[in-house]
C-alpha cells in the first residue's frame, strides 16, 4: 500500500530518546510487533526512556525484544602491535515498548503541511462527476457494497516511493476502489461467480487494477504500481494460467467499466 496504515505502519521505528531509526534486525522485529498488535505509530523506547520523557508504561502491558551490539578493542597479549588489536562485539538485549503502549506522551497531529497529495482539477472534476459517496479518513481504501460508499485513507498518510509520488498514489487508489463502484448491481451488476468460483474476489481485484490503469492513463497519471503481498500475485497467476481467456473477460470488464465512469464526465460535458 502507498500509504501509512495502522497496524501495518511501513515507516522505519524510532528511538523516542535518539530519535535514530532502529536497524538491521531491530527494524524487522518492531515491523512485526507493531503488524502483530496494531500499533499505529513506529516511536518506540525502553521504560526508563518513557520516563525520562513524563511518559509511563501502562500496567500490564508488555515490551517488544530487540538486540543491540556494543564493539570495544579485544587486548591480546600475544600482539605487541596496538594496531593489530582486534575489533569485538557484544550483544545485549533490551525491551522496548511502543507509544501505544504508554500514558502521557503527545504526537504532534499532522498538519496541511504534511499533505504530500497535490490535488488535479481535471481528476478530482471527472471523479465528481460520477456522483460517488466517497469519504476519507481512517488508513483504509475500500468500496462497501452495502453503503454503496468507498472510502479513502487521509490523504497526509499517502507517501511518495521510488515506483510514484503520493498524488499518482491517491489517484492510482482511488481509480481502484471506483471500478469496484462500477460492478454494484444496479450499475454494471459485474459477477464472476459462474466461471471463476472461488476465485471470483481475486477476479474483481484484477478488474479494479486496469480499470485503475486505464482511467489514470486517461487521466495522464501515472499508475503507482501496487506492492500488493504474494498471495494477490498468486491468485492472478492461478486464474490466467487456469483459464486463458481469463485475461480478456478481466481486460473487457475493465474497459467496460472506466467507459462508464467515463460517460459520466462526457455527460456532464454536453449538458454544459
Amino acid at each position: 500500500m502507498p500509504w501509512h496504515r495502522s497496524g501495518a505502519n511501513i515507516m522505519r521505528p524510532v528511538n523516542v530518546a535518539s530519535g535514530n531509526a532502529y536497524r538491521g534486525v531491530n527494524t524487522v522485529a518492531l515491523w512485526a510487533a507493531a503488524d502483530a498488535f496494531g500499533y499505529h505509530h513506529g516511536l518506540w523506547g525502553t521504560y526508563r526512556q518513557w520516563q525520562d520523557r513524563g511518559a509511563q508504561v501502562r500496567k500490564g502491558e508488555k515490551s517488544s525484544l530487540i538486540v543491540f551490539y556494543r564493539e570495544f578493542d579485544s587486548d591480546d597479549a600475544d600482539d605487541s602491535d596496538d594496531n593489530d588489536r582486534r575489533r569485538r562485539c557484544m550483544a545485549r538485549a533490551s525491551r522496548v515498548f511502543n507509544i501505544a503502549q504508554v500514558d502521557g506522551y503527545e504526537l504532534a497531529e499532522p498538519t496541511t503541511e504534511d499533505n504530500r497529495v497535490d490535488p488535479i482539477a481535471s481528476a478530482e472534476a471527472f471523479i465528481s462527476a460520477t456522483g460517488a459517496k466517497i469519504s476519507e479518513g481512517g488508513d483504509r481504501a475500500f468500496y462497501s457494497i452495502r453503503e454503496d460508499a468507498i472510502t479513502m485513507p487521509d490523504r497526509f498518510r499517502f507517501i511518495d516511493t521510488k515506483s510514484g509520488t503520493a498524488t499518482e498514489a491517491w489517484y492510482a487508489t482511488l481509480l481502484h476502489e471506483l471500478t469496484h463502484w462500477t460492478g454494484a448491481s444496479h450499475r454494471l451488476d459485474r459477477t464472476f461467480g459462474e466461471r471463476f468460483g472461488d476465485d471470483a474476489y481475486a477476479m474483481e481485484e484484477l478488474v479494479a487494477e486496469l480499470g485503475a490503469a486505464f482511467l489514470c492513463g486517461d487521466l495522464g497519471i501515472s499508475a503507482e504500481p501496487r506492492a500488493d503481498h504474494a498471495a494477490y500475485i498468486d491468485s492472478w497467476l492461478r486464474i490466467l494460467k487456469g483459464d486463458r481467456k481469463a485475461i480478456f473477460a478481466a481486460a473487457s470488464a475493465a474497459s467496460r467499466a472506466s467507459e462508464f465512469i467515463v460517460s459520466f464526465a462526457d455527460r456532464q460535458k454536453r449538458a454544459a
